[in-house]
């Protein structure tokens, strides 16, 4: 079965980047299209973005629009969000997850099965 594990997270201050990696552990990411996540303390899963199989549909959250950047790397079998202009509120813990569904607008949680286990981001300064 299909596991997936982020990496990437950390400690950065406002305005700064961070580059997160979704990796498969045992088989290829290509056939499905995953979604990426975050859980602030005290809240709701979110959906933060997805992209489909061909990379040809993504979405974004407005709260990430023009911040953050979805893509799949083919060479290394991960799908990275590449995460800029961060701001306290992207406090969170990241999740990727994997889908039999399809990218869809609403980028919600209950669309994914396959969870990996979360990697922590903080903005702070």
């Amino acid at each position: 079965q299909l596991q997936v594990v982020e990496s990437g997270g950390g400690l950065v201050q406002p305005g700064g980047s961070l580059r997160l990696s979704c990796a498969a552990s045992v088989y290829s990411l290509d056939g499905y299209p995953i979604g990426w996540f975050r859980q602030a303390p005290g809240k709701e899963r979110e959906g933060i973005s997805c992209i489909n199989t061909n990379s040809r549909i993504i979405n974004y959250a407005d709260s990430v629009k023009g911040r953050f950047t979805i893509s799949r790397d083919g060479a290394t079998n991960t799908v990275v969000l590449q995460m800029n202009n961060l701001k306290p509120e992207d406090t969170g813990v990241y999740y990727c997850a994997a889908t039999l569904y399809y990218c869809s607008s609403s980028i919600s949680p209950n669309d994914y099965d396959i969870w990996g286990r979360g990697t922590q981001v903080t903005v702070a300064s």
